[in-house]
């Protein structure tokens, strides 16, 4: 088992200095660092085996193509799939929630049908489903918001009834940070018969995931923030689900026969893989899987649990500072807040001076902080390399600027 300054010594990055200071990262929840494992991988992959997959006989090809589809069962086993058959790359959460926008919604969604999701989605699971309801004639409606930031589970039963077709939400909030119960409202949208998607582009890097015990029928993820790679993204589906709904994409590789007249579609995954793939990415997305595993979910838990703590704890003792969202028992690693008076872009740009670096804006959650009566928040997001330390610094760096200011 790893010590965390084990881990931390395994991030390269985490020795840059900003302004003559120590980078303090707490922008986790927009992206994470690489620990030097996936660097490695990748440099290797394109130092001793780049070629394309699925293309040739070659050894190259061969070579990169088994380690391409070994990525695959790794992620299927990550997250308790039945096999790689139900594991499509993408280039992130935001593509494979339009992947399902476009071959599932399109497709089986007719006038009068209703897609479900919630006030707390990011852009990426509340902008497609605008779109296509629009387009055919169906609805978007909106499971509601508690006071404290929980989602409300009356308003989930009260709107998820026989005319839903597509039940669609997030499981941790990029916003709020607040953990969404998927797999009772999974079982609300099975009792009428409705399709289950969970976004999990932030649940995914911080608790051990498992589609069957969640009970969803779709799972979308992002490799970046998860210690690999930007471009590499996941979208689990059901293997009898996937058979049975139309390609996003077309073009090489998707495809069994084509004649001038008609097209036959390649076997899963690779019926929703177009063109020649992130197979870096994939490969870079497999050692971080390794990674996280090797470091233990709980132990993972036990360090963010305990600087979420902290930090709430720290944060609420300043009177300028309110916090959005639930409390810690309720929510992940990620902390909203705003300063009395100061736009959350001035706190970021005069955090960043001392070395911190933190999320100011409206998260790609428009509507979310409409609701709030807000235009921006400053966010703080944690990972495993982060310290109370990290935190200690960030505490210091917002009294010295509210003093500045008053």
């Amino acid at each position: 088992m790893k010590t965390q300054q084990e881990i931390i010594n395994d991030f390269p990055i985490l020795k840059v200095s900003v302004n003559g200071k120590r980078l303090v990262y707490l922008d986790n929840a927009a992206t994470t660092q690489k620990p030097k494992q996936v660097i490695d991988a990748i440099s290797n992959y394109y130092l001793e085996m780049n070629a394309n997959v699925h293309r040739g006989v070659h050894y190259l090809s061969e070579l990169a193509s088994e380690e391409y589809e070994e990525a695959h069962r790794r992620v299927a086993k990550f997250i308790n799939a039945n096999g790689m058959e139900e594991i499509i790359f993408t280039r992130n959460t935001t593509e494979s929630l339009n992947l399902l926008a476009y071959s599932l919604g399109l497709n089986e969604l007719k006038k009068g049908d209703k897609v479900v999701v919630t006030r707390f989605e990011h852009h990426s699971n509340l902008v497609p489903w605008q779109q296509i309801t629009r387009k055919v004639g169906a609805k978007l409606e909106f499971i509601e918001i508690t006071d404290d930031g929980r989602l409300d589970m009356e308003s989930a039963e009260k709107i998820i009834d026989d005319n839903t077709k597509i039940v669609s939400i997030v499981h941790m909030s990029n916003a709020l940070g607040t953990i969404l119960p998927v797999k009772e409202v999974s079982k609300l949208a099975k009792e009428h018969g409705a399709y289950m998607i969970a976004d999990g582009a932030q649940s995914a890097p911080h608790m051990k995931i498992d589609v069957k015990d969640l009970g969803v029928d779709f799972f979308a993820f992002s490799g970046h923030k998860m210690l690999a790679p930007m471009g590499i993204g996941v979208l689990f589906g059901k293997q009898e689900i996937l058979e049975n709904i139309q390609p996003f994409l077309y073009g090489g590789d998707m495809i069994k026969l084509v004649t001038y007249d008609e097209a036959q579609w390649n076997h899963l995954p690779w019926k929703f893989e177009a063109g020649t793939p992130n197979v870096s990415g994939g490969i870079g997305l497999k050692v971080a899987v390794d990674y996280l595993e090797q470091v233990g979910f709980d132990t993972i838990h036990k360090i963010e649990s305990d600087l979420t703590n902290y930090a709430y704890e720290k944060l609420s003792e300043l009177p300028y500072i309110k916090i959005y969202g639930p409390e810690p028992k309720y929510r992940g690693a990620v902390i909203s807040f705003a300063m009395e008076g100061i736009h959350p872009h001035d706190i970021a740009t005069l955090l960043d001076e001392d070395g911190v670096a933190v999320r100011a804006g409206h998260h790609c959650a428009q509507p979310l902080m409409k609701l709030l009566n807000t235009d921006a928040t400053t966010r703080a997001s944690f990972y495993l390399y982060n310290t109370r330390e990290d935190v200690d610094i960030l505490i210091e760096s917002l009294q010295k600027i509210y003093k500045l200011f008053s």
